[in-house]
């Protein structure tokens, strides 16, 4: 194996294996900061050594015993300190060294689920939801604090400082770094289901800047909801949230034009929408409901993008099951935004002028005060009614509102399309 493609190897690995390697010394030390820096060690002991030995046949637990072996150091020198600052004439026979005897107990401990307690802990609730997102991104996604920047268009000093608060307050609080039990691990899903939506909805549909997806955002959430799905199966929202991801996620290759601009679900083309990623969620979405999740939030939403999925052509949408389930979220979970959905699918289902009616209903509501999918609907209700001068007025208005550059220019050629 040449240097170059052991390189390549290491990098992979150190991908694979990055997230598990903090978390299993995160459990250890109860610092997440020392647990990054031992894995940093780790990772350039072997840059050193698998250039000249080859790469182990077991890569992640050979990383972890290199970081073992640090951090076993760096309490012994801790240690060392101690003793030489101790009052002279002290008695230490018996004084033990539990600190090391607690890492070197840990070589050999089976870490279980400490990837899964890393990530409870990065999305703890007493952190706000940018908090969590970026330390969730960093830890757990191993991305870097400019990459985490550029996501969220954010500066690359605004979201260092998000993350060391975000540690500090973990430390703060003596948090355990470990899966909650009980009652306590719903209130706590809560949170972690919360964050990682977060994160693909920005995927999704970025609110702002130049592109119109980031598919790399998406495929972290994707990931982080597999391994929920994994580790707690027998958790109905985890699957909910998953199928609603894998769904979604199979239309981003259709989703924008060779131009880059947006295209809408009734102008894609269906043949490019991933089928594996549709089965995938059709099965998370069968999961959950056979786990009596069928009316929860996640659950709901996955059964709505299952609409879309399972038309084969645009025709084919069953948008009367689809405002059904819409007036279901809409118990579950009510919201402007829920209302403001639903509006659109009534409008496809019964008519333009039935969505107006609903949007009348809720064009008062502070929360979509400045959001600019509201007038973008009712432009587009306008334009299906042929009320075309109403229309070009509402999207632009829409226009001024979004901050995203690729949804401007293209609310701007709706409301071009209406002077014909």
């Amino acid at each position: 194996m040449t240097a170059t493609d052991v390189q390549a190897s290491i990098d992979a690995i150190w991908r694979i294996e990055q997230a598990r390697l903090i978390a299993g010394l995160v459990r250890i030390v109860r610092d997440v900061d020392r647990a990054e820096e031992l894995a940093q060690e780790a990772l350039v002991a072997a840059l050193v050594e698998w250039p000249k030995t080859g790469v182990p046949v077991k890569p992640g637990a050979w990383l972890m015993a290199a970081a073992k072996r640090r951090a076993i150091d760096g309490f012994r020198r801790d240690k060392m300190l101690e003793r030489k600052h101790a009052e002279i004439g002290r008695d230490q026979e018996n004084v033990r060294d539990t600190s090391i005897e607690k890492i070197e107990t840990a070589m050999d401990d089976d870490l279980g689920d400490e990837l899964l307690g890393l990530i409870f802990t990065a999305c703890h609730p007493i952190l706000s939801a940018q908090a969590r997102a970026a330390l969730t991104l960093r830890l757990i996604g191993g991305l870097s604090t400019d990459e985490i920047a550029r996501a969220f268009l954010s500066s690359e000093a605004t979201v260092a400082q998000r993350i060391v608060r975000a540690k500090k307050t973990i430390g703060k609080a003596g948090l355990t770094f470990e899966v909650p039990r009980g009652a306590a691990l719903q209130e706590r899903l809560a949170s972690v289901l919360e964050v990682i939506y977060l994160i693909f909805n920005e995927g999704y549909a970025a609110t702002a800047g130049e592109d119109l997806i980031r598919p790399a955002l998406c495929t972290e959430a994707q990931r982080l909801g597999r391994i929920l799905a994994a580790a707690l199966s027998d958790e109905a929202e985890v699957f909910g949230l998953l199928a609603l991801m894998e769904i979604q996620a199979s239309r981003l290759g259709a989703r924008t034009a060779t131009d880059g601009s947006l295209l809408t679900l009734n102008e894609q083309n269906r043949a490019r929408w991933d089928q594996l990623l549709i089965r995938r969620g059709l099965a998370a979405l069968e999961r959950a409901q056979a786990l009596g999740g069928a009316h929860s939030p996640y659950t709901l939403q996955a059964a709505l993008a299952a609409c879309h999925a399972r038309a084969r052509r645009v025709e084919e949408t069953d948008w009367e099951r689809i405002c059904s389930l819409y007036d279901t979220l809409r118990e579950v979970m009510p919201s402007p935004v829920v209302d403001l959905n639903r509006a659109v699918a009534h409008s496809m289902a019964f008519g333009p002028e039935a969505g107006l009616v609903l949007l009348d209903a809720i064009e008062q509501a502070e929360a979509l005060g400045g959001y600019a999918p509201l007038p973008a609907a009712r432009g587009d209700f306008l334009f299906r009614a042929g009320r075309l001068g109403e229309a070009k007025t509402e999207f632009e208005r829409a226009a001024v509102l979004t901050r995203n550059s690729r949804e401007k220019a293209f609310l701007l050629a709706r409301a071009r399309s209406c002077e014909r």
